[in-house]
This record gives C-alpha cells, sequence and structure tokens, in this order.
C-alpha cells in the first residue's frame, strides 16, 4: 500500500505522555515518508520506514539501550539506536526481565468508592443451589476420551429425535475431553483436571441434571469424579446416590446400537425436568462472567480491552461476579494485581498462584516469552511485555476480591472482581472459566478467531473496525469505533453491559451462538502420563 487510507489522514495513538513510541491506527498502515499532522503524537515527524497498522513509531530518538515506554512502564530496552519516525519492532527489543514476586506493593490501592448500579435484570434459569444459568442445557459428562465417539452420535440422535419435543430446552451436548486414562491418576497435580471437569458438570447452565456416561476400564471412575452428595438432587432420586450413569462395559449392552438406545433413553427423564423450567426476572448479580482475549492486536488495549473493563466495572458495581485469567498475560503486570487485592491475604493468593506458574513453567523448560504467537506480532505486539500491559485492563479498575486456583468453582458468597488463574490458552482458559461457574463469556480479539463454546453464551468484540466490517457476521461489538473516534470507551462499555443482558436472557444470539461455532474442552492437566 503506497497511499495512506483514504477515510483519514495519519493517525497515531500515544496510551501516556511518558511513551517514546505511539502505534500507527490508519488501516493498511502508513507508508515511508509520511509526515506526522499536528494534533498526533509525533506530530512533524516524518516517517523513516513504512509501518503496519497496529505497530510502533519512535516518537523521539532512542538511544542504544534505553527504554522503550508504552503504558508509561518499559517493554524493552532499544538494541540499538533508534531514530525518531523508525519502525519499532520486536527485533529492535531486549524483553525486559520478569518482575520477582517479592516485594511486591500489596493491597496499596483502595478504588474510591462508586455508587451501586440498581435496578438491572435479566431473564435467568434458577437453579436447586440458588446459581443462575443463561441457557437450559442438558450436557452429558463422559468420564474418559475413549467414550467420545459414542457420546456423539448419542447426542446427533437425541438432537434429532428427542430435542424438538422439548422446546424450552436450548441444546444438548457431550463433554469431551482427553482425559481420564493413560495418566498418573494419583499425582499431586492430577486434581486439577479432575475437579476441573467435576466442576463443569455442575455449570449453572446445566440445570443440576447430571448424566455420565463411562466405559468401565478407565482410571477416573464416576464414583471419583462426582461422588455421592456432590451436585444438588433436583428430583425423587436419593440423595446419597451417585449421579445417572451409563457405563458401555456393562453386560446389558449387547451391540453399538444397545449403547446409542440405552444413552438416549436415558436422555428423556433429564429433557423432560429441563423442559418444565422457564425464565425468571433475576437480579443482574447474578451474571457469572468470564473474560478473555485471543488472536490480540496492539489496538486489543486501546479499544475492546478498555471497554471490557469499564463494562467489568458496571457488572461490579451491579453486584455480579468477573473473572478474568490468564497467568502469562498478567505476569508482567503483578505489581499491578497485588496493589489492587482486596486485603493482603488476597495479594498472597494472587502469587502463590503466579509463582506455581512460574515453577510449571521452569518444569516444561519454557518461559514468558513463548506466549507471544507470530499473530500478535504480526498485529503490532513485540513481546509479552506489551501483551500484558494490554491485557490487563479488562479487569477494569475495581479491587480484586477473590483468587481462584485452576479448576476451582466459585462459592455462592465470591462475588464481585475475581482472579481465576489459568494458562493462556484460549480453550484452556475457557475450560477452566466455566469450571468456576461462569454463566455468560466475553472475548475479545483484534486479529480475528472463530473462537466460541457450547456450554456458554461468548460476546465477541473486535478491536478493530476492519475486522469488524470483514468478520461482520462473526463479531458481536465493534471497539475499533474508539480508535476510529466514532465511539467513546464509555459509549461502548455501556452498549456491551446492555447487550450481555440481552444475551443471558436470551433475547439475542450471539454470532457463535447462531453458526453453532463450539471448540472442544481442554483440560489443564499439569500431570505426569504412564
Amino acid at each position: 500500500m503506497n497511499a495512506v487510507s483514504p477515510q483519514r489522514s495519519p493517525l497515531t495513538l500515544r496510551m501516556r505522555d511518558e511513551d517514546n513510541v505511539a502505534i500507527v491506527a490508519n488501516d493498511g498502515g502508513l507508508p515511508e515518508g509520511t509526515r506526522l499532522p499536528d494534533g498526533v503524537p509525533g506530530a512533524g515527524i516524518v516517517l523513516r520506514d513504512k509501518v503496519p497498522q497496529g505497530h510502533k513509531v519512535a516518537l523521539r530518538d532512542i538511544a542504544q539501550g534505553e527504554e522503550v515506554l508504552r503504558y508509561a512502564v518499559p517493554i524493552g530496552y532499544a538494541l540499538e539506536s533508534i531514530p525518531a519516525g523508525s519502525w519499532v519492532h520486536e527485533r529492535l527489543l531486549q524483553m525486559p526481565p520478569a518482575r520477582a514476586l517479592e516485594g511486591l506493593p500489596i493491597a496499596t490501592v483502595k478504588p474510591p468508592a462508586t455508587e451501586p448500579l440498581e435496578g438491572y435484570t435479566f431473564e435467568g434459569y434458577r437453579n436447586a443451589d440458588g446459581s443462575v444459568g443463561t441457557r437450559n442445557i442438558l450436557a452429558i459428562t463422559t468420564t474418559v476420551q475413549c467414550v467420545a465417539g459414542v457420546v456423539a452420535q448419542a447426542v446427533a440422535r437425541i438432537k434429532a429425535e428427542l430435542l424438538p419435543l422439548y422446546p424450552n430446552v436450548d441444546d444438548v451436548i457431550g463433554l469431551e475431553h482427553s482425559y481420564g486414562c493413560g495418566v498418573a491418576i494419583d499425582a499431586p497435580d492430577a486434581i486439577i483436571p479432575i475437579r476441573t471437569l467435576k466442576n463443569i458438570s455442575l455449570n449453572p447452565n446445566f440445570g443440576g441434571e447430571v448424566m455420565v456416561v463411562s466405559l468401565g476400564c478407565e482410571k477416573l471412575q464416576p464414583a471419583r469424579l462426582l461422588p455421592p452428595g456432590s451436585f444438588p438432587i433436583t428430583d425423587e432420586r436419593d440423595a446419597g446416590a451417585g449421579p445417572e450413569t451409563i457405563c458401555l462395559q456393562d453386560d446389558v449392552h449387547v451391540g453399538f446400537m444397545s449403547m446409542l438406545d440405552d444413552i438416549v433413553r436415558s436422555a428423556r427423564p433429564h429433557l423432560e425436568r429441563l423442559n418444565a423450567r422457564r425464565r425468571e426476572t433475576v437480579p443482574a448479580s447474578e451474571l457469572v462472567v468470564g473474560v478473555q482475549c485471543g488472536g490480540s492486536d496492539a489496538f486489543s488495549g486501546v479499544t475492546a480491552n478498555p471497554a471490557v473493563g469499564f463494562c467489568a466495572d458496571l457488572l461490579v458495581r451491579a453486584g455480579a461476579t468477573i473473572m478474568f485469567s490468564e497467568n502469562t498475560e498478567v505476569r508482567d503486570a503483578v505489581e499491578q494485581l497485588t496493589r489492587r487485592a482486596a486485603t493482603p491475604e488476597v495479594a498472597e493468593a494472587i502469587v502463590r498462584e503466579l509463582g506455581w506458574y512460574d515453577r510449571y513453567l521452569d518444569r516444561g523448560r519454557v518461559d514468558r516469552a513463548a506466549n507471544t504467537t507470530p499473530g500478535n506480532k504480526a498485529g503490532g505486539l513485540s513481546n509479552i511485555a506489551e501483551k500484558a500491559m494490554g491485557s490487563i485492563v479488562k479487569s477494569g479498575s475495581s479491587a480484586i476480591a477473590h483468587v481462584l486456583s485452576p479448576g476451582d468453582k466459585l462459592r455462592r458468597d465470591q462475588r464481585g472482581l475475581v482472579y481465576a488463574a489459568t494458562p493462556a490458552s484460549d480453550f484452556i482458559c475457557g475450560t477452566l472459566q466455566l469450571a468456576a461457574g461462569m454463566n455468560l463469556h466475553i472475548f475479545t480479539t483484534g486479529r480475528g478467531t472463530p473462537y466460541g463454546l457450547a456450554e456458554c453464551p461468548v460476546v465477541k468484540v473486535a478491536t478493530r473496525t476492519d475486522l469488524a466490517r470483514r468478520w461482520h457476521d462473526l463479531m458481536d461489538v465493534n471497539a475499533g469505533r474508539i480508535a476510529d473516534g466514532d465511539a467513546t470507551l464509555e459509549e461502548v462499555g455501556w452498549a456491551m453491559f446492555h447487550l450481555l443482558l440481552d444475551v443471558a436472557s436470551g433475547r439475542r444470539k450471539t454470532w457463535s451462538e447462531h453458526w453453532k461455532l463450539h471448540n472442544s474442552l481442554v483440560l489443564f492437566n499439569p500431570a505426569p502420563v504412564t
């Protein structure tokens, strides 16, 4: 591209006055020789290189070894002298070391008191344990990957033969995963995938209807996964009994079709009970919203993630629960987390979880630098230090009230802003947030991804107008309007808040629901295989 986009004159965005770099906002980037006009950071500078959209330009001469500042923090050190107007990319930067987990500020920031947001409601499904679902889904839990093919065919039959008879049931899904056998089931960290799968089975969107398909010989036996008393009883069954379980190796099964017939027949009473449920008006405080980003670019921290952060603050004011996660994407901002902790105990829990993950990465002989993907770099993110600064703003400005270990489930008394410690992988993070009790999901993207979950509605937020335009039937919110100057961050945040209430109520479907774009669950398994 040899000319500036005709939609607007050259535009650069700087996050803080102290920053010595800014990002180019124009679609297609800016060509070499472009003079930055008055009114933008670096006004009067002539670009020495072609700078792609989202990438950084030096606003002044930066000496070799000097800090390169974005978000008013060092995102790297110049490996050579960088003249003003140069394209600043990852090959010119030495990544700063990770902040030590000692000597951190502990619970030093007390966010100003805000007025509660009262009177906001949505239409949800109240469960026996008091939780609320945004969808009414029959989920069939599997204890081992071996049964996945049988369950997939059974689910297809249930959808074709039974689901039309139960119009108040939104879907039937199989909780497929790759765990259950061939693992060191008693290893210390094996508890993580086991409790994850257990707690996903108890997600609010499944209405307490627990149905399990087992092979029979696997290490993860049904009684270990869901022991009696681990889930609310919603019908006439004995409270001391375990969940209804179909074991494929039982002698009653003669041939493949008998297995399918048994699963389909067993599903009917669960569907009947789910179908008898009706949405009721509940306060917005019953929302449990997971926030995540994937396919991030330099605009993630400028448009979409700040708008999500503003929306997160609104939800906290309404009494809802917000979970943010992704260990490696907050690790370089750990001091921001510990200083925002509501109590010293919460700060200590943050340090404990991030320290455990540091040691986990060390065992695998990798480090946090592995996080930044080729797509992240193509989108202008030079390294994980820069990515972290833009990622953490999804959490808003509220005090961090609680911390969850991987696979843990939120208690009913754990409200407000929660740090759920998860790996940064989109699919593992989403899986662990489902286990925590998420009933609604927000996912921001700059490069674009068709990510979606069958278990929970996913609201997709584009960081750039170009992505929102090209993926018009995949993105639910265009936060790129903020960079375009067509909307304020607050306007997009409020619109997102109202959209969430509509999606939670079933009044609107997300694009991922419309197209049934559903990624597989991926359990975090740090235990060894056998």
